[in-house]
């Protein structure tokens, strides 16, 4: 059985014909994979539901033309979660909505302009959510409907998900997203830290209680870092950059995210110490990326710069996103690592998959990489 760095290394297209030819060989511990979140893991969702506004073009090329095909996934090919499943020798996971799909090997219930909180809590404040919102409570209740439908009792759905891994994300990005983007302050966002952070975790007890017993729970990004930012927040005063031309105060309020979640995520693993509850420092391991890019193979010319967009210094203009006519997308995505401005390239996506995995960007790191082993 080939290893997870074969897959990792593989082009696509021979990693997607090994893993299909090799998925059914269970040789791994974990055996299927179960992601709620947000556009980061969404493989098709969206799509099914119907994209619309800014997500409208995600259902035709470019989008997916690395790999020919448009999947509903943001990106120009694969996420994260795919290079997971192919790592552990499983299937791609479906997307939940498409009635179709075989989900022996888990679902995925991601829907990609998701937040953590419900969308009463936004129209309170005025917020406007640009995709109908399928919040991480919606994504739970689809979980639980998921289950019933395939357990005979409670004791066989525990006994199912004691050799699942459960990915709580990313999801929160878009509560921060919808308020920056729309002038909310960084004080006025720094108050919902608490409440989106409290409902990950609540989220969490509710899969626990189910009886998962592998949990990987993701930060934020650093969206400092992202073109959409530094097109939408672009300043002439040097002092707001940092040695990697992201914008400071963005970076901190993403560690503030973090730090808020890794405390929080102490407490869970306290109350449920038999159950292995990771952190996936999607921060660092971005920061990884981006420190290495030349090493990588990344253009350092473009590290900040969308691969498909409407031209201007970071090739980002959010009332032109890519796929809308008057944009245009770059020769070679996987010179990129930013795809559309606010979504990494099939590359990226797959550089900060092996850094989880093989780098030690996820914590305890004993216990991410034991759940590789196959």
């Amino acid at each position: 059985m080939a290893s997870h760095s074969f897959f990792l290394l593989l082009p696509i297209s021979l990693a997607v014909h090994a893993t299909l030819n090799h998925a059914q060989a269970k040789h791994c511990f974990i055996e299927a994979i179960y992601s709620f979140g947000d556009s980061i893991a969404d493989t098709g969702n969206l799509l099914h539901e119907g994209a619309a506004g800014l997500f409208a073009p995600i259902g035709s090329l470019p989008y997916g033309e690395t790999l020919k095909k448009a999947t509903g996934r943001c990106s120009d090919g694969l996420l994260m979660i795919d290079y997971f499943a192919l790592n552990l020798n499983l299937p791609l996971i479906n997307p939940y909505l498409d009635e179709s799909s075989n989900f022996e090997s888990g679902v995925n219930f991601a829907v990609a302009g998701s937040t953590a909180l419900d969308s009463s809590f936004f129209v309170q404040r005025s917020i406007y959510t640009p995709v109908a919102n399928s919040p991480l409570g919606v994504q739970l209740e689809w979980f639980k409907t998921h289950l019933n439908s395939t357990c005979s009792s409670p004791t066989e759905c525990a006994r199912k998900l004691e050799r699942a891994l459960i990915l709580m994300g990313e999801i929160g990005g878009n509560d921060y997203n919808n308020a920056f983007f729309q002038g909310r302050t960084i004080a006025d966002v720094k108050s919902f830290v608490p409440l989106v952070v409290q409902r990950i975790i609540s989220a969490a007890e509710e899969v626990i209680d189910l009886g998962a017993a592998q949990l990987v729970v993701p930060g934020n990004f650093p969206i400092g870092c992202a073109p959409s930012y530094l097109a939408m927040f672009t300043t002439a005063n040097a002092t707001a950059y940092d040695a990697d031309n992201c914008l400071k105060n963005f970076n901190s309020f993403a560690v503030y995210h973090n730090d808020h979640l890794q405390a929080a995520l102490e407490g869970l693993r306290r109350a449920h110490p038999r159950v292995t509850i990771m952190y996936a420092d999607y921060y660092q391991a971005f920061m990884y990326l981006l420190n290495h890019a030349a090493d990588l193979g990344f253009d350092e010319g473009s590290l900040h710069k969308a691969c498909c967009g409407a031209g201007g210094p970071y090739n980002f203009d959010i009332n032109l996103m890519c796929g809308l006519p008057g944009t245009e997308t770059c020769t070679e995505p996987s010179k990129y690592v930013s795809w559309d401005g606010i979504h990494l390239t099939q590359e990226a996506y797959r550089v900060m998959a092996q850094s989880l995995i093989m780098q030690g960007f996820a914590y305890p790191n004993n216990h991410f990489q034991e759940q590789w082993k196959c």
